[in-house]
């Protein structure tokens, strides 16, 4: 029998023994122990260091709030730091180790930082390493000199860096109703709400629903609290429209009811059954939310109230009666209400020695002062620990009398033998997910606790959540909510039948023993009341920066067990009351999540191999491949011994020079059809397309509602209520919902249908000087010269037998045509217009190669549209009709939008004939050593075969202003800095000459 293991009792499963190790040494527990359990169960009482002055710490809680025994859990190389042991369930085979320690957790070289004193105070950092360094690194600041040991010594656990080999799972839910927590209330919600027919799923984060039913020593129905909740599980298990979600965490709520949980499938077991996960990440769509997750004891304040040994007592309560351990062999309690003294009963039943409840009221009803005879303990009404003793161990305690109006001690310290104390500073209603949902906590001084909000989305709260700590009320209120958020009518059916324990646990508004040594707030930070006090002094008297000056709630503990005494000791220093004070709100996660699970099945290289028709043909044609968006293109075709930039130049010369082909299949192509579509049109874009011809394409400008340059491309008039919209490759998902959204919400009464056809055609692009030619010599069924296929004309016929519909448009600055097919014939009719451009020296070429030719005649892609810039930015300015509305038009002439000092685009000539880099900055004086007064900066680059030169596309302030002028390039990242000339962005071609033929 283990040390602290009672005889009998615990939901353990005794005839299982379990093996792990902790710290290197090997341990033995129960199937159905915790970490935290079977540690204690062995007498261990030391269980982590803390953050800033690792004092020695133990558990406190046995929950998801444990802000002390923070673990890592090692599987292999695998190693996952910051997890509560309390919420570790053990397996054989377990491997933990204590975190925040050199070298070990019993002799911590760190705790050296307890002889700091003052100067290891709130805040210390910010006023302590800003001064300048002395001596031998005199001259630079002293935060720069110390910043690498400082961060060595932040955190907690140390993250991994072996790849995680486990596999992670993600799954959307839709219900009519989402429980979250399965105590009496939960269960009741759930339970209503499925015996309506609805949809529900009840979702809990612990391996066992019932909630503190399973150890509350209460009676329901006639039978004990945890024999009623799992007839209510088993019932609910029973029905096809409840889905149960154990060991699951509901840790976001996001807008339109949508809730964020994760659930452990496999972290309880030594190896996964085949085929399961280790988590999944749940992202749940529920019609209403029941809130039911109850609430958190709160610690006392007081010196020494830190010490291993020192726990919440319902902590111990929990050990006690749902696991078989005892905190201690001679416990004491701290109270301010009456829940302690039901632990205490219960410890004693469970075999523990209760040598005393220490009370800071004087005023102990009679129905206490028989339970703590019950329990066999002093009962010492009035008085306050004011210390602790031990090591890495209680020992004893002292106390003291106190008034718990005034908050004075008064009289002689009095020693109590004790290895264990338990404290009960109140209850705090575990409102965390309905503070995430939106709005802020009230006040309830009777309880002395934050209530939750009024509700901003669809959730209905119930039982502890609510502020009702009593099982009967949390029965009701659940069965209510559960009818509510299932849409029926009130139940006329009794209510279980609750002989509750007796006694209220709303709190006497105590919240510090003020005597001499550390009293500790936040356990996980180290913030003390003197902490809290000092930031009051520095002027940080907003909550929020209360928290961030002092740490205070932050990281894995967000406020569970600090915030309220926290919030008590700065109202007090203000002197105001606590409403006025006021509180942090919560956001997610409301507990750690692992990064795997976020990220589940989406890990490695997540883009989509999203291929042309023609992909094959390009690889086995010596095509070099990249990713552009969600597609792989060729990047260059190179020959042997060619560099990229070799290769490009020769592609974009042979183009300009005779003719070349590239592969544009990836551009966007939306269908736009219907009566309206031209009306449509034009509210979309900047300029007219209901004056466009059939068999006529135009370019177009998109901007966002804010005025801003949203994307561009042609669209074809394919019939008199058939279009077809060509977009950017990057841009044709976005444009699609941009779209979708105009159509279904701001004019629903336009008959238009649009149509993502992008994967429905394949296309290549022909284009220079003897491109024509190619086309005559192998299309059909149309001719190709000027009078049949004008500039932005459209005709159809077929290359090679297969249907095809030519576009004589260009991206090149050169005469160009936009060849589209069905997809299924793409590589036929790609490789029929290479045979037929054998003889006139046709080149493929990739999309190096076609971002040289852009750039030298100045058309703009994403880097320019890059969501920063107008249409004027862009000199597209003659796009914006005057005579029609669009979106973007009311806002686009803002103030800011037309300032004259705006970045607009320019053309770059690199003057010391050196390759440019995209993002470097333009200045009007260069200073190496200290860059500074950027201009504005490169957008895209490249050695232009036809100037023989290297240029570049910018963004610069005053743009066209400064053509003929020169400045500087500034790229300290790449050292790369130099003369350039301002120009025009129309370096080649810019009458249109060539275009037009």
């Amino acid at each position: 029998m283990s040390p602290r293991r009672t005889e009998t009792g615990g939901r353990i499963d005794r005839l299982r023994t379990i093996r792990f190790t902790f710290d290197g040494a090997p341990y033995t527990g129960h199937a159905g122990d915790t970490l935290a359990s079977a540690l204690l169960a062995n007498g261990v009482t030391l269980f982590g260091r803390s953050f800033k002055y690792h004092r020695p710490r133990g558990l406190l809680a046995a929950g998801v709030e444990e802000p002390n025994a923070l673990v890592t859990v090692l599987r292999g190389e695998v190693r996952e730091p910051n997890i509560a042991a309390t919420m570790v369930e053990i397996y054989d085979g377990l491997v933990a180790v204590s975190q925040n320690r050199t070298p070990s957790l019993a002799w911590d070289i760190g705790a050296l930082n307890q002889l700091g004193g003052k100067i290891l105070s709130a805040g210390f950092y910010y006023k302590t390493f800003m001064g300048p360094v002395i001596g031998p690194l005199k001259g630079t600041r002293f935060w720069m000199f110390c910043e690498h040991f400082i961060r060595r010594a932040a955190g907690l656990g140390k993250a991994g860096t072996a790849r995680d080999p486990a596999r992670y799972e993600r799954m959307n839910a839709f219900c009519d109703v989402l429980v979250v927590g399965s105590g009496p209330a939960g269960l009741m919600a759930a339970k209503a709400a499925a015996d309506q027919g609805a949809r529900v799923i009840l979702a809990d984060l612990e391996a066992h629903f019932g909630g503190s039913a399973n150890w509350s020593g209460e009676t329901i129905d006639g039978m004990s609290a945890a024999d009623w909740a799992q007839r209510t599980v088993a019932q609910l298990g029973g029905n096809d429209n409840v889905r149960l979600l154990p060991r699951t965490t509901v840790w976001g709520y996001y807008d339109g009811n949508t809730l964020a949980a994760l659930e452990r499938v496999t972290d309880h077991k030594e190896v996964a059954a085949k085929g399961e996960p280790r988590q999944r990440y749940w992202a749940i769509r529920a019609g209403t939310v029941v809130l039911a997750t109850g609430s958190f004891e709160r610690p006392l304040v007081f010196p020494g109230n830190d010490r291993p040994g020192v726990m919440l007592a319902h902590a111990a309560e929990r050990y006690a009666v749902e696991y078989g351990v005892l905190s201690g062999q001679r416990i004491a309690l701290f109270t301010n209400n009456d829940s302690a003294y039901r632990s205490a009963v219960a410890l004693k039943k469970a075999g523990a020695a209760i040598v005393a409840i220490i009370d800071v009221r004087g005023d102990v009803s009679n129905e206490m002062r028989r339970l703590a005879s019950d329990a066999e303990a002093e009962l010492l009404a009035g008085h306050a620990v004011v210390a602790t003793e031990g090591g890495k161990a209680l020992t004893g305690l002292k106390v003291q009398r106190f008034d718990a109006m005034s908050g004075a001690l008064s009289g002689d310290e009095r020693s109590i033998h004790a290895d264990s104390l338990l404290m009960s500073g109140g209850w705090s209603p575990t409102i965390h997910l309905a503070s995430q949902a939106g709005a802020k906590a009230e006040w309830d001084p009777a309880r002395q606790a934050f209530l939750p909000p009024k509700p901003t989305q669809r959730w209905i709260g119930a039982g502890a959540f609510t502020g009702s700590f009593s099982t009967a009320e949390a029965i009701a209120e659940g069965r209510a909510a559960g009818l509510q958020a299932a849409g029926g009518a009130a139940s006329s059916a009794p209510l279980p039948v609750v002989e509750a324990a007796p006694g209220n646990p709303d709190p006497a508004p105590v919240f510090e023993i003020k005597a001499k040594g550390k009293s500790f707030v936040d356990f996980q930070h180290d913030v003390t009341a003197e902490d809290v006090r000092l930031a009051h002094r520095e002027g940080f008297v907003s909550v929020e920066h209360l928290k961030r000056y002092t740490t205070l709630g932050m990281a894995t503990d967000q406020g569970k067990n600090s915030n309220v005494p926290g919030l008590a000791i700065m109202a007090e220093a203000l002197g105001k009351p606590i409403p006025e004070v006021g509180t942090t709100r919560f956001r997610p996660p409301y507990t750690a999540v692992s990064i795997g699970s976020l990220a589940a099945e989406r890990f490695g290289d997540l883009k989509p191999e999203r291929l042309t028709p023609m992909h094959d043909w390009h690889l086995a044609n010596g095509a070099r491949m990249y990713s552009a968006g969600l597609w792989y293109r060729p990047m260059i075709y190179g020959l042997a011994g060619e560099t990229v930039e070799q290769a490009y130049v020769r592609e974009a010369r042979a183009t300009r020079e005779s003719a070349g082909i590239v592969d544009v299949s990836t551009l966007g192509k939306i269908a736009v059809q219907g009566p309206d579509a031209a009306e449509f049109l034009d509210r979309v874009y900047t300029n007219m397309f209901s004056t466009l011809a059939v068999g006529k394409a135009r370019y177009g400008l998109m901007l966002r509602e804010d005025g801003l340059a949203f994307d561009d491309g042609t669209t074809w008039r394919l019939g008199e209520q058939e279009f077809l919209m060509t977009t950017t490759t990057a841009n044709a998902g976005k444009v699609m919902q941009h779209l979708e959204y105009f159509l279904d919400v701001i004019w629903p009464e336009l008959k238009v249908t649009v149509t993502s056809v992008t994967d429905e055609w394949a296309g290549a692009a022909i284009g220079g000087p003897n491109a024509r030619a190619i086309l005559a010599s192998c299309v059909t069924g149309t001719a190709v010269d000027n009078a049949a296929l004008p500039f932005m004309g459209i005709v159809h016929g077929r290359i090679a037998g297969v249907p095809v519909m030519i576009c004589r448009l260009s991206f090149s600055g050169e005469m160009a045509f936009e060849v589209y097919s069905g997809a299924g014939y793409g590589t036929h009719v790609w490789e029929a217009l290479i045979e037929a451009g054998k003889p006139f020296g046709l080149v493929t070429y990739g999309l190096e190669a076609l971002g040289t030719m852009r750039i030298e005649k100045g058309h703009v892609t994403g880097a320019e549209i890059d969501g920063r810039t107008t249409a004027r930015d862009l000199h597209l300015d003659w796009m914006l009709s005057k005579k029609k509305p669009f979106i973007g038009s009311a806002m686009m002439d803002r103030e800011g939008l037309i300032a004259p000092d705006r970045l607009e685009l320019v053309g770059l000539v690199a003057l010391d004939n050196r390759p440019l880099n995209g993002g470097g900055h333009i200045v009007e004086e260069l200073d190496e050593a200290n860059p500074h007064d950027s201009l504005g900066h490169i957008t895209a680059c490249c050695y232009s075969p036809a100037l023989g030169k290297y240029i570049a596309l910018a963004l610069v302030k005053g743009g066209k202003a400064r053509h003929g002028t020169r400045a500087f390039v500034s790229d300290p990242l790449r050292n790369r800095f130099g003369p350039v000339e301002i120009v025009s962005n129309h370096f080649y071609d810019p009458d249109g000459s060539r275009m037009h033929g």
